[in-house]
């Protein structure tokens, strides 16, 4: 005999196509083919007549939910979500209509954002291609990889909704989806063998204090550009607070894993607070979030010639820099280092597979407590002994080394401060440096400029640029000017 719960639920199926005239009405990113974070407590939000009821069904645990619109017709409901698995269909009743959202997945869901370099599609730029994409889209077709690419907006106030949809994998949506977040989803379905849901918002362009609300800006004096109509008509994406409000506000409280983030060279000209500043952004991403110190894993900037587009005058080394020491701010966190992919003449390199499948990486190890994977080596201090250098370094269990066996990217300075090349070894998880212009140095940079090949590696992964010193070097003021350097035509 059928149950009551089965027989409502097979009406319910019936009815699944009348949603012409339904009146509850859901964000796009609570739509047909979505991922859900599995195992968790789930909040699905829309809106519906004021004071309507409105019966939420989950075949999965055979329960149903009731929830009342509030006079703003504003709803909000808390479902149970199950192991990774589905596809199922969860219905919405009200005044004898339904909404069914179909073919829903339960796995891990996670946030993709940042600036042109998470936006970046498979199929690339105008003339800047994605290296690997046309092998990739031959064979990317994966009915368990769930990808939603949120369309630009900036907003003076907060938006309710993100323009997008939720899109299977397959050769259309993975060439119009983010390349380095496919990498990085592709990277965790092969690995944990469960659905995965990737909701990417980025904008090319994109300063970090556009994802930040005002009262989190407060704190930085210097961030003295006001979100107005003006500035957000002229700015557009580096007015601060404007993607907050139009890509970011809409989907928080949407039950996530983790977040992943790739952006930075838009703040080249100011990098002397970008820890602090993007340690608070993440800070403020939690807090609305409501879920604790979720996992949040970015790319280090690669190198390029910024002088390209008239910033000879900034060291972009200087912004690889405080992206390095915002893994010490920031709690559960850890930087993607990609000082081997870099492109002298573009500021959107080619190799986002390597940027994608090194975040993975961080979350394999860190998240899921995958074993046996390897890990970037950082800079630890250098001691003297006459007129050379001894660099050492922690995270080298495996010990560090050259990738073609010597490196030309090594300085050292003596007290007069002017940096002479100098010649480099390794010995045992060690970086030997000396230079015969310097009798007693005092200070060694590692590929701290701008454009540059890192070769110095570590089981496999490159080693983040560095300096041992702390003598600043930064123009006064940021550059007034901005180019249309991550900007896709």
């Amino acid at each position: 005999m059928i149950t009551f719960f089965k027989r409502t639920l097979c009406i319910a199926c019936i009815l699944l196509g009348m949603t012409a005239h339904a009146t509850v009405k859901l964000p796009s990113f609570f739509a047909d083919n979505m991922v859900l974070q599995q195992q968790t407590d789930v909040r699905i939000w829309g809106t519906a007549d004021p004071g309507e009821k409105i019966i939420v069904l989950t075949p999965w645990d055979k329960r149903s939910y009731s929830v009342t619109a509030r006079k703003d017709g504003y709803f909000e409901v808390t479902i149970k979500t199950p192991q990774a698995g589905g596809p199922y269909n969860i219905l919405f009743r009200s005044q004898g209509r339904t909404v069914g959202l179909r073919n829903v997945l339960f796995g891990e869901v996670w946030i993709c954002s940042g600036q042109s370099n998470m936006e970046m599609q498979m199929k690339g730029f105008k003339a800047q291609p994605v290296e690997g994409a046309t092998e990739e889209l031959m064979q990317c077709q994966d009915a368990q990889l769930r990808l939603y690419y949120a369309k630009r907006r900036v907003s003076l106030t907060p938006v309710d909704d993100l323009m997008g949809t939720w899109r299977a994998a397959d050769a259309a949506s993975v060439r119009d989806f983010s390349a380095a977040a496919y990498f990085f989803g592709k990277a965790l379905r092969k690995a944990l063998g469960v659905p995965v849901g990737l909701i990417c918002t980025a904008y090319g362009g994109a300063a970090c204090e556009a994802w930040m609300k005002a009262d989190w800006l407060k704190a930085f004096p210097k961030v003295t550009r006001e979100l107005n109509e003006a500035n957000l008509n002229k700015y557009k994406q580096r007015c601060p607070v404007s993607l907050y409000n139009g890509q970011l506000a809409p989907i928080i409280g949407y039950a996530i894993r983790g977040a992943i983030w790739y952006q930075g060279e838009d703040n080249v000209d100011r990098s002397d607070f970008y820890a602090p500043l993007f340690a608070r952004m993440v800070e403020g991403w939690r807090e609305e979030w409501k879920q604790g110190d979720f996992p949040f894993y970015y790319c280090q900037i690669a190198p390029y010639d910024y002088s390209i587009i008239g910033w000879q005058q900034y060291n972009s080394a200087f912004l690889r820099e405080q992206q390095l020491k915002a893994e010490a701010l920031i709690p559960n966190s850890r930087m993607a280092v990609l000082m081997d992919t870099g492109l002298e003449k573009g500021i959107h390199p080619r190799k986002k597979r390597q940027a994608g499948e090194r975040m993975a990486l961080l979350a394999l190890s860190n998240t899921y407590g995958m074993k046996g994977l390897p890990d970037f080596a950082v800079y630890k201090d250098v001691t003297f002994q006459g007129d050379t250098a001894i660099v050492s370094f922690d995270r080298s269990k495996e010990w560090v080394y050259f990738e073609n066996g010597t490196s030309q990217n090594f300085e050292v300075a003596g007290a007069d401060r002017v940096f002479h090349p100098a010649e480099a070894w390794v010995s045992r998880n060690h970086v030997y440096v000396k230079s015969v212009a310097v009798k007693h140095p005092v200070a060694v940079r590692y590929a701290f400029k701008d454009w540059t090949v890192g070769d110095l590696m570590h089981d496999g992964l490159p080693v983040s640029s560095f300096r041992t010193d702390d003598w600043e070097s930064l123009p006064l003021t940021p550059s007034k000017g901005k180019g249309d350097y991550n900007e896709p035509r």
